[in-house]
């Protein structure tokens, strides 16, 4: 598999690790919005688990622009 695959599926992997940890942690929720009533019903794994899930996101995203923008540069 080439370098950029391998960078893509990495990618993909934790975009989508970052999506299934959200969506695990409000699968019983009733209350779906506004977000400060989905977070006040969360436990503190929860919570956790949501937090994580963003977080992975996030740095899924600025991974992917950061290296974007470094190989636009070559």
């Amino acid at each position: 598999m080439t370098p950029d695959k391998q960078r893509r599926v990495a990618t993909a992997v934790g975009f989508l690790s970052g999506l299934l940890a959200c969506m695990q942690a409000l699968r019983d929720q009733k209350i779906l919005w506004p977000p400060d009533d989905v977070w006040m019903a969360l436990t503190g794994p929860q919570k956790f688990m949501v937090g994580g899930g963003i977080a992975l996101i996030v740095v899924t995203m600025i991974t992917t622009l950061v290296v974007s923008r470094g190989t636009a540069r070559r």
